[in-house]
């Protein structure tokens, strides 16, 4: 059941109703507050669900891409908006990567004083 939000024409008070659509339909109104029938219908907020791939789709524009590569702060903040579409926590080296980058730091200088984050390297691979 959807809530529908009011507000009172006597007391000005917002209110806030849970109401099935036949009741919505079918129901007067009364204020919670001060029990008068004269509640006005607000427009509220209105959420869409959307995908896993609608929602990085949605970071994947132009705008949100530009001056990933010349600019950390921009890259920082991609990352940021990357975690919190997908709703997958930064760990603790990222979450530190993300925090040098939205500071200005280069990425060339962060990978130096954290060798870690590279994994293996090419010279570490078998023959």
């Amino acid at each position: 059941m959807p809530f529908y939000e009011y507000k009172c024409l006597n007391c000005g008070r917002p209110a806030r109703l849970h109401l099935s659509y036949a009741e919505y339909d079918h129901s007067s109104t009364v204020c919670p507050h001060c029990g008068q029938d004269s509640l006005q219908r607000r427009v509220g907020r209105v959420a869409v669900a959307r995908s896993d791939d609608a929602r990085v789709d949605s970071l994947m524009t132009d705008e949100s891409l530009a001056g990933l590569e010349e600019d950390p702060r921009a890259m920082g903040r991609f990352m940021r908006a990357m975690s919190r579409e997908t709703g997958e926590e930064m760990g603790g080296e990222l979450k530190e990567v993300a925090e040098r980058l939205e500071k200005g730091e280069s990425m060339a200088s962060i990978e130096r004083s954290m060798p870690e984050l590279g994994g293996a390297s090419i010279d570490d691979e078998p023959l």
